[in-house]
């Protein structure tokens, strides 16, 4: 559906995204993942036209639309900041851009009425955006996104200013409705619960450049550098040198045992389900490395309690250094 090939940009001389290559398929919902500054967001508003690249194409529906202005691509996109009218109604905001296209006063009313649905806000049509929610707010924008009936929806870390507890109610809803709607998204986070929970596809970043593509199995099971070992997965892949290379290890792969890799506790971090200690190994003529371990229930260690730990070679994930 939407094809990007050699995409770049550069802000005062220095390149900010270099050569991005991606495909969405229809009704997929890919998500460009990686650290501030990676040129993930630069890279969304190439794809909206905001920004203009230096180089590539992006081509939707088999159509070159890399020289068309935002209002000719057609697409949808939710901003970071809501975006919303203050002085408009929750109504207004929703069927502006209708509007502002001319779209029959008759086709606004049915989508509306259909969009409210979907986004549960009925109740809440007359009501100014400064009389309701963060929740709410975002789901407005949602609604406005929808309504618009475009080919592919744009998300710009939507969910980054509201508390932990209304990302995760936001996080599943967006899915629900993506997956009812069968819409096409391309969705910028940070956060790589987000992208690990919601994607079909996640494009991870660093850089400006793309460290891998894949489902959310492959880039937690496979990764192809320590980058990606590193940045996925809670608490990240343990990078341990051995020789002339680096070995990855998990925390859950790796065990407390009678007998083992000696290993010195310098904490443990207690999360319920599981805990996670922190512990110091140690090899010949190499320095002290610090690994995670995670453990099932609640794991007591002291500072500096001397310990063996164990873990299947099969589990290992072997690096270039």
């Amino acid at each position: 559906m939407l094809k990007v090939t050699g995409l770049s940009c550069s802000y005062n001389n220095q390149r900010v995204v270099d050569d991005i290559n991606l495909t969405v398929e229809d009704g997929e919902f890919v998500v460009l993942l990686g650290p501030s500054g990676c040129g993930k967001s630069t890279t969304l508003k190439m794809i909206a036209g905001l920004v203009e690249p230096e180089e590539g194409q992006i081509e939707l529906d088999g159509n070159d639309i890399t020289e068309l202005t935002p209002g000719q691509r057609k697409l949808a996109m939710v901003f970071q900041s809501y975006a919303l009218f203050p002085h408009l109604t929750v109504a207004e905001n929703i069927l502006f851009g209708l509007q502002a296209r001319k779209v029959d006063k008759q086709e606004q009313q049915k989508r509306l009425k259909s969009v409210v649905e979907l986004v549960d806000l009925g109740p809440q049509l007359r009501k100014k955006p400064g009389q309701l929610s963060g929740g709410q707010c975002q789901r407005v924008a949602l609604a406005r996104a929808i309504v618009a009936e475009a080919k592919l929806c744009l998300m710009d870390e939507p969910l980054s200013n509201l508390d932990a507890k209304l990302r995760d109610e936001m996080r599943t809803e967006i899915r629900a409705l993506q997956q009812r709607l069968g819409m096409s998204v391309i969705y910028v986070t940070h956060d790589q619960v987000e992208a690990m929970s919601m994607a079909d596809k996640i494009v991870l970043m660093n850089g400006g450049k793309v460290e891998q593509i894949g489902n959310p199995e492959a880039l937690y099971s496979q990764p192809a550098s320590p980058f990606v070992a590193q940045f996925i997965g809670t608490p990240p892949m343990n990078i341990v040198p051995r020789g002339d290379a680096l070995v990855g290890i998990r925390p859950e792969h790796i065990e407390i045992t009678e007998q083992g890799m000696a290993a010195k506790v310098v904490g443990c971090d207690y999360h319920g389900a599981d805990t996670i200690v922190l512990a110091n190994i140690s090899a010949a003529d190499k320095p002290e490395q610090l690994i995670k371990i995670r453990s099932p229930g609640h794991v007591v260690l002291d500072p500096g309690q001397e310990i063996s730990v164990q873990w299947d070679t099969e589990f290992e994930h072997n690096f270039v250094a």
